[in-house]
């Protein structure tokens, strides 16, 4: 493990204009002295950091091309890596598995003193640990994910890895306004109050965790800013594992606190979701599922012990309520959601 760089922290955040990581750079950005290199694909999407700042540098570019920017990888203390891909499995493999590796490989040992790297809370059991159907029915996403954490678990440098898997993300506002992008949950949130109507009437057994980008950027901010430790948590291997989130709460009241805030009347009964009647409307309405899909109907709680919301590292948290998640998303009390 190399000592404390002398001088600021040189941190590099891949993903920089996504949602999570311009949260990430701009609390960065305002709470310390690090030098920021901020690897993203266009430049004009960055809207929450002054680019022309001079703690601030541009590595602009694909992932999977280390080559132009390897000796600014070279020089850095902290990497955050935010950026993943999904849709195209070959795109997927080469961005979160082959471009991991090759980033790795081109850092400095003798300089990096720890690695950041986002991944995905539903990849995981409820006690942490790598669920077997992530890899043998997950999505191209899924799968990569996987792969990957597979291999950190046994990089040379994984000691100073933290894996990081956030579960459902929030964050930005429904409209598409403010300086930071809108997460695909919180527009989401459109859609959901558009089916308010019918979803009232529905119960379902399953919970989840949610957190928002800005609670996610709190957390790794500790992390980048804080002296790096060998894994303190129990029972796991070289890379520390951290599921993000708020505790778990369930579909139902997350139906029911909506319909709260819109001021819409909650039915004190309805139809309940079993196994038999999710498959009867998927064959009604002809919805197209994978393996994937069907993992999740069957599992539906996905929930995590422990899970790390910004107050287990002495912090406190931007949303750590639905209600605090819809006032921050600009989610309308009344009426039509604008943008």
């Amino acid at each position: 493990m190399p000592s404390a760089a002398a001088g600021p922290a040189r941190i590099l955040i891949t993903g920089a204009s996504g949602c999570v990581g311009q949260h990430i750079a701009d609390q960065l950005y305002r709470g310390s002295d690090a030098e920021l290199l901020l690897w993203l694909r266009d430049p004009s999407k960055l809207t929450a950091v002054p680019a022309d700042d001079p703690r601030i540098t541009l590595l602009v570019g694909d992932l999977r091309d280390v080559e132009p920017h390897r000796q600014a990888i070279a020089s850095v203390t902290r990497i955050i890596h935010t950026a993943t891909a999904w849709g195209d499995p070959e795109r997927a493999r080469q961005v979160n598995v082959v471009a991991v590796k090759e980033m790795l490989a081109a850092a400095d040992p003798a300089v990096l003193e720890q690695v950041v790297y986002f991944s995905t809370a539903s990849i995981l059991d409820r006690n942490l640990q790598l669920l077997p159907e992530a890899m043998a029915c997950g999505t191209e996403y899924i799968q990569t994910k996987a792969q990957c954490l597979a291999q950190l678990e046994n990089h040379p440098l994984g000691e100073r890895i933290v894996a990081v898997f956030p579960t459902l993300v929030f964050g930005g506002r429904v409209d598409g306004s403010g300086p930071f992008p809108t997460s695909y949950l919180t527009a989401g949130l459109k859609e959901g109050v558009r089916w308010l109507w019918l979803a009232k009437w529905l119960r379902a057994d399953a919970s989840f965790h949610f957190i928002h980008a800005g609670d996610i950027a709190r957390v790794c901010v500790h992390l980048a800013t804080t002296a790096h430790q060998p894994n303190p948590e129990p029972g796991q291997g070289p890379v520390r594992r951290l599921v993000l989130g708020q505790p778990p709460v369930t579909v139902n009241e997350t139906v029911r606190r909506l319909c709260r805030w819109r001021h819409s009347f909650y039915p004190p009964v309805g139809l309940d979701l079993r196994g038999w009647l999710i498959e009867g409307l998927i064959k009604l309405l002809r919805i197209e599922v994978n393996a994937w899909d069907r993992f999740s109907i069957r599992q539906r709680h996905f929930v995590h012990d422990p899970v790390s919301p910004p107050e287990r590292f002495g912090l406190v948290s931007q949303a750590p309520t639905l209600e605090a998640v819809f006032e921050q998303a600009g989610l309308p009390r009344r009426g039509r959601i604008p943008g």
